[in-house]
């Protein structure tokens, strides 16, 4: 039975569909983490990718960028989305995907989408406000100057690459609440054609989730460190190698204060000198096991997402 309820919760994932937090199993040493909040100690930015006929939308005050803003306490990612393209570009619009997800730890996270207008008329210099003085549409080969950044174009190539040939399946958040800024490990281990993943064994056995932590050290290393902290907990690291792939999901609310997301992750874990070890590196304690995916659909789908990284990426 539990195998059963691991394998729903598995393809749900692999869906892009969200599974309600309901524990930790790893947290930050010291103090619980208290829930995160808007404008107090995390800050989420929205950003968009327009493409038309290959050509990207472009806008910034003063300088050239995409529409692109905070988050606002109250708000889901998709309407504080909506929301800037509407105060900065003059459209309406509907995300198709999520392109990736940006960090400098878990404080600052940026979720980058592709969208489509779906309405609305495109901001002029007439309209100029505080939020922008206009917006254009221009071709991909000759971007309008001066950038306010250039970070933002390997995202428009990102996008027209996604366009060309999808990466990934189409991914938008799901709203469900939590407190914290949080992980979802789906971390494998593969020996021939088999997949085994970590589970958690405290309480009915679940995909392990491990809390963000705040501290200099674990915000100068970014989301990766909450990962690498659950797993040295039950393995022993220092001859194993640990990759995380990317997204499989996303997860935040915004309502009653529940300013918290979860990343649902897609994570490897192999030998650094493979051998001829076929079995999963032994787990420590009793609190984690690892299960072989029996089902042979699951099996396929973990198998060609990692062979294919079909993920949304994650970067620092």
């Amino acid at each position: 039975m539990a195998s059963e309820g691991l394998a729903r919760v598995l393809a749900a994932l692999l869906g892009g569909q969200g599974v309600s937090v309901h524990g930790y199993d790893s947290e930050p040493a010291g103090e619980p983490p208290a829930p995160v909040r808007l404008r107090k100690n995390v800050c989420y930015v929205v950003l968009a990718v327009f493409l038309n006929e290959q050509e990207a939308k472009k806008e910034c005050r003063g300088s050239w960028y995409l529409p692109a803003g905070r988050m606002e306490p109250g708000e889901t990612i998709v309407e504080a989305l909506q929301r800037e393209v509407k105060e900065e570009a003059g459209l309406y619009c509907e995300p198709l995907t999520l392109l990736s997800v940006e960090e400098r730890g878990p404080s600052w996270i940026r979720f980058v989408f592709l969208a489509q207008a779906t309405g609305g008329i495109l901001k002029t210099s007439k309209e100029a406000d505080a939020e922008s003085l206009q917006a254009g549409w221009y071709p991909r080969s000759s971007l309008p100057t001066p950038l306010r950044a250039q970070d933002i174009l390997h995202l428009v190539e990102l996008a027209a690459r996604y366009r060309q040939q999808a990466r990934h399946p189409l991914l938008l958040p799901q709203e469900l609440p939590c407190s914290l800024v949080c992980q979802r490990l789906v971390a494998t281990f593969t020996s021939v054609q088999t997949v085994w993943v970590l589970v958690g064994a405290e309480g009915m056995p679940h995909l392990p989730i491990t809390a963000c932590g705040f501290s200099p050290m674990e915000q100068r290393g970014g989301i990766k460190m909450a990962i690498l902290r659950l797993l040295q907990e039950c393995l022993t690291l220092h001859h194993l190698a640990v990759e995380t792939k990317g997204l499989l999901g996303l997860q935040h609310l915004g309502k009653d204060h529940a300013d918290g997301i979860c990343l649902n992750v897609l994570v490897t874990v192999a030998f650094r000198n493979p051998g001829m070890q076929s079995e999963p590196p032994k787990v420590r304690g009793e609190n984690f096991f690892w299960w072989k995916v029996m089902e042979e659909d699951l099996q396929s789908q973990l198998l060609q997402r990692l062979q294919e990284s079909s993920v949304v990426p994650v970067n620092r």
